[in-house]
C-alpha cells in the first residue's frame, strides 16, 4: 500500500483487494495479546525430544522466531524431531559456512576496481552480509551475530579509511567466529578489529604528550564501559539498579574514562602486507607501535594496570578488569534476551541467564553457548501462557521481517550476486540495514520508551519502536509488496507449495498463519484475511500468484506477526 500526505491509501492497491477490505484485516489484527494458545498445545519444559511433551507445529514455529530466522516448514520440523535442546546442540555444532571476507575475496572485491571503487567505497558489503543471513544453513549462530552487532556496535557509514566492505566485513567475521565462545574473548577480538579502531577513533591514539598536552582518544574507553560490557548504572544480578539511600550509583566516571583511555595508545593498522594496496590490513587484528603507547601505569573502576607493561598485555589486563565487574553479566544477559526473546524480561529471567554466564556450571564465566541456550530454554520464553501477556514479545526488527521471509519461502539467488543492497530508507525499504545504524547506540536503544503510548504509561520499553514512524511503516508495506511479488534483484523465492493451495483461501492463510506468525493471529484477524483473498480471482496460474502474494504481505502487515511473542 501507498499512502498520500493525508493518511489515504491511493489506487496502487494490493492485487485484487479493494480498500474496505485492507482497512478491515488490519483494523482486524488486533496486536499480539489476545492471541489463542497456539495448536491448543502444552507448554513443553523438556531439554529434547525424550522424556519432553510433544511440541506442536506451532510452538516449535515460535521457538524458531526467537532462536532462528524465522520458521520455515522443514526447521518446524526439525525441532519437533530433535527437541529444543538438541535443535540448539546440532545448531551450535554446525561448521560456519564462508567468511563474508573470502566471499568478497572470491567475487573479486580485493581488486582496485574501475577509478579504485573497491577499494575507496563499499562495493559487495551488503551483497556478503545478506548472503549469510538469508543461505546459511547455521541459523541460530547467524541470529547470535546479529544480535551481537546491535551491542557490541561498528557502522560502516562511520568507516573512512581504504576497504571498508572487507572492514565491516571483518568485523561481521569476528562477531561469528565467537558468537558460542567466551565473551571475554570476544571483547578482546572486538578491541583489536580494525574496524572497531577506526569507528571509534583509537586507531592511532598516542600517548599523552606534556610538551603540547595531547591527551588520548577517550571515545573507545567510553563506549567499551557503557555499551559494551557494564552500562551506565550499577544492577543487581536481575538486571535491577541498585539503589543506595533510595538513589542509583553510576558505574564509572570521568576518570575512569581517562584512566582507561591509556590502554588504548599505540594501535594501529598491520601494513605488514599490501601496504594498504591490499584489503589484508582489514582482516587482521591491529598492532602496537611501541613509540606511541602509554607505559605509566593507568588506572580506573577502582583498579591500577601497572606501568611498564606493552600495549597487548596493559590491554588483557584492563579487559579482565572490566570483565571481572559485577555488572557485565546481568547487562549482556538482558540485552542478548531483549534481542532475541522479550523487549522486557522479568527481573528472574534475567538473573537466570545471568548467573549461566557467571558460571556456565563448570565454572567459566562468560560462556556465550550456555547463555544463548538458557536464554532460549527458559520457562519465560517457553512458556505458552506468556502469549496472553501484554508485557511479554518484542517489536521484530525489519531485517528480520525480511529474512524472514526470504527463509520461510526459500528465496535464493542463483547468480550469488545478493543483489538486495543498502536498505536503510524508511519511506521506501527497511528503515534498517545490517551494520549501518546511525550511531554507536545502534539502531535502537536498549531502554528506549515510545514517547506518549500506553508502553509508556505502563513503564515497560520496546526498543525496536524507535525505527517506527508514519513512513517507516508505510514504506515496509511498500517494500515488501514488491519483494513478495517479484523478489529483488535476482533474489525471489519459491511459492510453488502455497500456489498448490492458493485456490482454498482457508487452507493457504492457515498455512501462512503457522509459518509466519505461529499461529498467533485471533480468529477475527484470521477470517478477516481469509474473507479477502476469498474475494480475489481464481482458477488461473496468475490468480493463483496474486492470491499468494496478497495473502502473504497481509499476514506480514497484521500486528500478531510484527509483534514476535
Amino acid at each position: 500500500m501507498e499512502c498520500n500526505a493525508n493518511g489515504a491509501t491511493n489506487d496502487r492497491l494490493l492485487a485484487g483487494i479493494g480498500v474496505s477490505s485492507v482497512s478491515a484485516v488490519l483494523t482486524a489484527c488486533g496486536g499480539g495479546g489476545g492471541a489463542s494458545t497456539p495448536d491448543g498445545g502444552a507448554s513443553p519444559q523438556g531439554t529434547g525430544a525424550a522424556g519432553s511433551s510433544a511440541i506442536s507445529s506451532a510452538q516449535a514455529a515460535r521457538f524458531l522466531s526467537q532462536a532462528g530466522l524465522g520458521a520455515s516448514h522443514a526447521q518446524i520440523q526439525r525441532v519437533q524431531t530433535l527437541g529444543y535442546a538438541a535443535w540448539i546442540d546440532e545448531q551450535m555444532a554446525l561448521p560456519s559456512s564462508t567468511t563474508r571476507c573470502d566471499w568478497l575475496t572470491s567475487q573479486g572485491f580485493d581488486a582496485a576496481g574501475t577509478n579504485n571503487v573497491n577499494k575507496n567505497g563499499l562495493t559487495g558489503f551488503d551483497a556478503c552480509v545478506w548472503r549469510k543471513l538469508l543461505s546459511s544453513p547455521d541459523v541460530l549462530r547467524q541470529r547470535v551475530t546479529l544480535a551481537l552487532s546491535e551491542i557490541t556496535v561498528v557502522s560502516v557509514l562511520g568507516l573512512s579509511g581504504g576497504w571498508r566492505a572487507f572492514s565491516g566485513a571483518h568485523f561481521l567475521d569476528v562477531l561469528e567466529a565467537h558468537a558460542f565462545g567466551n565473551y571475554r574473548a570476544l571483547l578482546g577480538q572486538v578491541s583489536m578489529s580494525p574496524a572497531m579502531g577506526e569507528y571509534l577513533t583509537f586507531r592511532g591514539n598516542v600517548k599523552y604528550n606534556p610538551k603540547t598536552g595531547a591527551m588520548p582518544d577517550e571515545n573507545y574507553a567510553r563506549e567499551l564501559m557503557q555499551l559494551f560490557s557494564i552500562g551506565l548504572l550499577q544492577l543487581n544480578l536481575d538486571g535491577t539498579p541498585k539503589l543506595v539511600n533510595g538513589k542509583t550509583v553510576e558505574t564509572y566516571s570521568l576518570d575512569d574514562i581517562t584512566g582507561l583511555a591509556r590502554i588504548f595508545t599505540g594501535w594501529d593498522w598491520d601494513y605488514s602486507v599490501g601496504n594498504g594496496n591490499t584489503p589484508d590490513f582489514q582482516k587482521r587484528p591491529m598492532i602496537q607501535v611501541a613509540a606511541r603507547h602509554e607505559t605509566n601505569a593507568s588506572t580506573f573502576l577502582g583498579t591500577t594496570v601497572p606501568a611498564g607493561l606493552d600495549g597487548a598485555s596493559s590491554l588483557n589486563a584492563a579487559l579482565d578488569i572490566i570483565f571481572a565487574h559485577p555488572n557485565v553479566a546481568p547487562f549482556i544477559s538482558r540485552q542478548l534476551i531483549q534481542r532475541l526473546v522479550t523487549s522486557n524480561p522479568s527481573p528472574q529471567y534475567v538473573s537466570r541467564v545471568a548467573q549461566t554466564f557467571l558460571d556456565d556450571g563448570s565454572g567459566t564465566k562468560g560462556n556465550l553457548a550456555a547463555v544463548i541456550k538458557a536464554i532460549l530454554l527458559d520457562d519465560d520464553a517457553r512458556q505458552d501462557s506468556n502469549l496472553q501477556s501484554l508485557s511479554f514479545g518484542k517489536l521484530r526488527e525489519p531485517v528480520l521481517r525480511f529474512v524472514h521471509w526470504a527463509r520461510a519461502f526459500g528465496a535464493t539467488s542463483p547468480s550469488d550476486a545478493w543483489a538486495i543492497g543498502d536498505t536503510s530508507n524508511p519511506g521506501t525499504r527497511l528503515g534498517q540495514s545490517p551494520l549501518r545504524s546511525p550511531t554507536v547506540f545502534n539502531f535502537f536503544r536498549p531502554g528506549y520508551v515510545p514517547p506518549n503510548s500506553a508502553i509508556a504509561a505502563a513503564s515497560q520499553v520496546a526498543p525496536e519502536f524507535q525505527l517506527t514512524n508514519e513512513s517507516s511503516v508505510v514504506g515496509y508495506l511498500n517494500f515488501m509488496q514488491g519483494v513478495i511479488t517479484n523478489g529483488i534483484g535476482d533474489v525471489k523465492a519459491d511459492y510453488t507449495p502455497w500456489l498448490a493451495m492458493a485456490d482454498d483461501a482457508a487452507t493457504l492463510i492457515a498455512d501462512l498463519v503457522l509459518v509466519l506468525s505461529a499461529n498467533q493471529l485471533d480468529a477475527a484477524a484470521t477470517s478477516a484475511i481469509t474473507t479477502s483473498i476469498q474475494s480475489m480471482p481464481s482458477g488461473t496460474d496468475a490468480a493463483r500468484a496474486n492470491r499468494v502474494y496478497a495473502a502473504i504481505l497481509l499476514v506480514m502487515a497484521s500486528p500478531a506477526y510484527l509483534i514476535q511473542k
